[in-house]
């Protein structure tokens, strides 16, 4: 399996980031990526503070949008187009996109920020 990650940061921009989880589910329902993009967020500190309340993160919080790409090896196609496209996006390009592949030094990191977060 062919698993990246994209990590967008939105500062403290809620309304931004809702509309990219928007546009990134309105992707998985038109193209039928259910199991092959998942999203989270990761607000940090913000949450923590708040109790592990939902609470809207304070404007010190930090609001990061995860995606993982997970395409078996036959997709690996698929899977590049997604990497190219996602990033590339006006509501993504803003928010600092940072791609994670398999082979890089901090994928093992990420991927267990990932599984940590609900």
């Amino acid at each position: 399996m062919a698993h990246s990650f994209l990590i967008f940061d939105f500062g403290s921009n809620e309304e931004a980031a809702q509309q990219a989880r928007h546009r990134a589910e309105g992707w998985k329902q038109a193209f039928r990526l259910d199991k092959k993009l998942l999203l989270k967020f990761d607000r940090g500190e913000a949450e923590a503070e708040a109790g592990g309340k939902e609470a809207p993160p304070s404007e010190n919080g930090r609001i990061l949008l995860m995606l993982r790409l997970d395409f078996s090896d036959h997709e690996r196609l698929s899977h590049q187009r997604w990497l190219e496209r996602i990033p590339s996006e006006a509501l993504f390009r803003d928010a600092q996109p940072k791609v994670i592949r398999q082979g890089d030094a901090e994928f093992a990191s990420v991927a267990e920020r990932f599984e940590a977060l609900s």
